[in-house]
């Protein structure tokens, strides 16, 4: 198949904005929006009623208005997740403003191009330490750009804001507070909030800029809200009444930003989290879905694998394991009109085996989660099937999705009723892709962004004479037109010999050992392939242990040859997928890992491979050298 189309569900006036998600809301009334860590109590959480949230929006944009934002102009936000994000965006759309957001992470360089680059009047920032990058990066610019901060210098990290006395960082809800004081009256703030339709932008987000400059992508409020009301609908299994989220990716991804609205619109309660305090926050909030990134998938189950073999259950969690993957493998090939094999415990039936390690294993996986949750989304990258296989195999379906910045990050996805595992699902509603002569995915619809921000050619570029975007990623249809995508057109390796490789299956498969954190595949202009690999150093401690190697560091792992020995039996593993010209010859265990502070992954976790390429040169030329 060339080319999958899932047609519009609903549409909208031209005159819907962002802004109405929310009054839509409040409208319908039904269970808070979002919900807070009790600053006194943090196990304790305090809702936040739709009528509450609205009244601190407007008294936010009052502020804005009175320090001086007119329509149309951009105020940036520069944090971690947290609820402060939600309220200071919102207010900045209630204002008529735009919203542009910044990784807390970036240097004053990246945040002085993207001040300028898109006209920042003003900027919300976390704390005094982010405060400080953006003053130097506004004197560098020679900019003319407020600083707001959510928490201020003061000793309380926290002060009530509003009539109901919501706990905000003491910056904001001083902020706050000064916006119901504020000459501005009602009428103007809904003259402000009116003047957005559909088609003008309601956000710039700028790419993660592994290459060049970033761009900055301009959304139209049409982008956020058509995939809220209609993923609504087709995702109702997901989001229905009374669904809780717990948001922990960085909001100043386009992913985290969408499924927050999505949840806005839906009627799902969101609380914030952070990768620090996941844990502590999932058993108390207890999530009825979560979205994430692979890695956080892959992490639970080796941490789950570890401490079984720790306590003396390890051969029991690996049968438990091996069941739940042919359990989901076996619901995958039904709808396909195939069949697989049961072959772990044939004595006993799937039914009483699954009884056996529900009370055994797979209760105590969904604990991790919380205990409640139904459905987990995966994006940003891509998810390896076995690990996904697991989770549904325990009662938690991981729904993984396909988008990027461009297209305001979901452009398909696995939906409860139409999942295949190894694929990343059907395109959305009002959504089409096609699959260019040379294999490159191309999409078209609701998500897609309207242009680059100040940069007319890349626009032009970016689309093909169809008007189809073009995402620069490999991938193919199935005949029931599930996307699978299969690597990016930018990293495809070429060796010596002329072979075309795309990497990205490759290291999928070899990061499936849980003692393995990254794998680059190399090999561009050489006679064969090779890989970087770096081990996980948590999961390499319980590991050694439970081989009798001792908490192994990472240092020593890289010259112990049981260590070898694994990454090697995952490397044949990926190698028995490709023909022998793809397959990878020789590796390196690196001591260093990637990260996003070593510059090598993005804010989202993606690999910048040619920050790799860059620092490991001498590794790369010494993996070919003969001697």
């Amino acid at each position: 198949m060339r080319e999958s189309t899932s047609p519009l569900v609903m549409d909208l006036p031209d005159n819907y904005s962002v802004t109405q998600l929310l009054m839509d809301r409040v409208k319908r009334g039904g269970q808070a929006p979002y919900t807070l860590r009790n600053p006194e109590n943090r196990s304790e959480w305090i809702d936040v009623s739709a009528n509450d949230y609205l009244s601190l929006v407007r008294a936010g944009a009052k502020k804005l208005i009175e320090a001086g934002l007119n329509p149309g102009e951009a105020v940036a936000i520069m944090s971690k997740t947290r609820f402060e994000w939600a309220l200071a965006e919102m207010a900045i759309w209630f204002a008529g403003g735009i919203s542009v957001p910044i990784y807390e992470t970036s240097s004053a360089y990246q945040v002085e191009w993207i001040l300028k680059d898109s006209d920042v009047r003003m900027i919300f920032v976390e704390d005094s330490h982010r405060a400080e990058v953006a003053r130097q990066a506004i004197k560098s610019g020679g900019l003319d750009v407020r600083v707001f901060l959510f928490e201020d210098d003061d000793d309380a990290k926290f002060a009530l804001a509003g009539d109901s006395g919501v706990p905000l960082g003491t910056g904001l809800a001083k902020f706050i507070n000064e916006g119901y004081s504020a000459r501005v009256a009602d009428a103007e703030v809904e003259s402000r909030r009116a003047l957005a339709g559909l088609q003008d932008t309601a956000t710039i987000v700028y790419t993660s800029g592994t290459t060049g400059r970033p761009k900055g992508c301009e959304m139209t409020h049409a982008n956020f809200c058509l995939i809220a009301v209609n993923l609504k609908i087709t995702m109702s299994e997901v989001v229905p009444p009374h669904s809780r989220l717990l948001m922990f990716l960085p909001l100043a991804h386009v992913l985290a930003r969408a499924v927050q609205l999505i949840a806005l619109y839906t009627g799902t309660k969101v609380a914030h989290s952070s990768p620090a305090t996941l844990l502590p926050d999932v058993e108390s909030f207890k999530p009825t879905f979560v979205l994430a990134v692979p890695r956080i998938f892959e992490k639970i189950l080796s941490g789950a694998t570890s401490k079984a073999e720790a306590g003396g259950t390890g051969k029991i969690f690996h049968r438990a394991q091996a069941a739940a993957i042919d359990t989901s493998i076996r619901k995958d090939a039904k709808p396909r009109g195939s069949k697989r094999a049961f072959s772990v415990l044939k004595t006993t039936s799937v039914m009483t085996q699954h009884a056996l390690f529900e009370k055994l294993v797979y209760k105590k996986v969904r604990g991790v989660l919380g205990g409640q949750v139904d459905f987990a989304v995966s994006g940003a990258s891509e998810l390896n099937a076995t690990v996904s296989h697991f989770f549904r195999g325990v009662g938690v379906p991981v729904l993984e999705g396909y988008g990027l910045t461009e297209t305001t990050a979901p452009a398909a996805v696995n939906m409860p009723q139409a999942t295949r595992v190894g694929t990343v699902g059907l395109p959305i509603a009002g959504t089409t892709i096609r699959i260019a002569d040379n294999g490159e995915v191309l999409i078209k619809g609701i998500g897609v962004f309207a242009r680059y921000h100040k940069n007319p050619e890349a626009t032009v570029e970016a689309f093909d004479a169809d008007g189809f975007f073009k995402t620069g990623d490999l991938g193919f249809l199935d005949e029931d037109g599930f996307l699978t995508i299969t690597g990016r057109t930018k990293d495809l390796i070429v060796t010596a010999g002329g072979k075309n490789i795309s990497p990205s299956q490759l290291e999928e498969t070899v990061r499936a050992s849980r003692i393995i954190s990254q794998v680059v595949v190399v090999g561009d202009n050489r006679p064969f392939v090779g890989a970087l690999v770096t081990l996980d150093a948590d999961e390499l401690k319980a590991w050694g242990a439970s081989r009798g190697l001792g908490e192994l560091t990472v240092h020593d792992a890289i010259s112990n040859q049981q260590v070898k020995d694994e990454v090697q039996s995952f490397i044949d593993q990926a190698n028995a997928t490709v023909s022998q010209a793809e397959s990878i010859r020789k590796f390196i265990i690196l001591e260093d890992d990637f990260t996003e502070d070593s510059g090598h992954l993005t804010p989202s976790l993606k690999l910048k491979r040619q920050s790799v390429m860059d620092s490991h040169a001498d590794v790369i030329e010494g993996l070919y050298n003969k001697k």
